[in-house]
């Protein structure tokens, strides 16, 4: 039996992905700081949770990159695909999962930790499902997903939790942790696992073309997020997440002007990543 050397490890790709996982291993020691400080000092405790929140967010953005540099380097590398994964547990399970516990419901402990857990299991189970969908086909995998990618829920409860100790409004702060969340949280993990399909949108690189009012929208979102960054990335998340329920009954022609990604090559091998 021919002996299998020591996988490939392209050095760009990965230290993105180690990027998200030190990000996500901040979110989480800030998190348990500001667990600790919360009724020492509630002002430190909210800065750390702050942290925390923009250490998952900053996670999405590697994650982001680490797939994009792979593919114009054009590498196809399983052991990126199982590197970005374990990152991904960490900073898109663990730490929403002990935020969501810590932050949003530490008044109902009981109840934190078993949305807090159906969360993180069901965010296991979305990327090995993943990942046995891309070993099968890479391609296909990659080109749009089965269940909502769990950076995108990560994003969406950091965000959400973001505007929540940004407005700290306590009547409608309890309102919102007592019957809002707990119900997303079970929802978002729902939706992991679900057979709804999204975009990937990994086809867009430097060939890709728009036109100008494309262009000027997306300048106007970046924009609007940069301005408003307290509740804007939620609009986007949420808008991420309600895309996959609308998008059956969109026409053929407005899934190509939305999702169509110009200057991808149809048959290109696209690296293998993680959602």
């Amino acid at each position: 039996m021919k002996e299998q050397g020591d996988p490939k490890i392209y050095l760009l790709p990965n230290l993105m992905t180690a990027g998200n996982l030190c990000f996500g291993f901040t979110a989480t020691l800030k998190i348990l700081e500001g667990a600790l400080l919360e009724a020492s000092s509630p002002v430190e405790a909210t800065q750390s949770f702050h942290i925390a929140i923009w250490c998952i967010l900053g996670a999405c953005f590697c994650d982001l990159l680490d797939g994009r540099l792979a593919r114009l380097g054009g590498t196809d590398s399983p052991f990126g695909r199982e590197f970005d994964s374990l990152a991904d547990v960490v900073s898109f399970g663990v730490a929403p999962a002990l935020m969501v516990s810590r932050v949003v419901l530490h008044d109902t402990p009981k109840l934190g930790w078993i949305v807090a857990s159906i969360y993180l299991v069901c965010g296991a189970l979305r990327l090995a499902r993943f990942n046995c969908l891309a070993a099968a086909d890479s391609v296909k995998a990659n080109k749009e997903f089965r269940g909502f990618p769990i950076p995108a829920a990560a994003g969406l409860v950091a965000s959400l939790t973001l505007f929540i100790v940004s407005y700290t409004d306590n009547r409608v702060e309890h309102w919102v942790t007592t019957w809002f969340l707990p119900p997303l949280l079970i929802f978002l993990s729902w939706m992991m696992f679900s057979s709804f399909k999204y975009p990937s949108f990994k086809g867009l690189n430097w060939r890709t073309t728009r036109s100008l009012p494309h262009f000027l929208g997306i300048v106007l979102v970046l924009f609007l997020t940069a301005l408003y960054y307290k509740w804007m990335p939620a609009v986007i998340f949420i808008s991420y997440l309600l895309y996959g329920f609308i998008r059956p009954w969109l026409s053929r022609e407005w899934q190509r002007e939305i999702e169509e990604e110009i200057g991808e090559e149809p048959d290109d091998e696209e690296p293998l990543e993680s959602p």
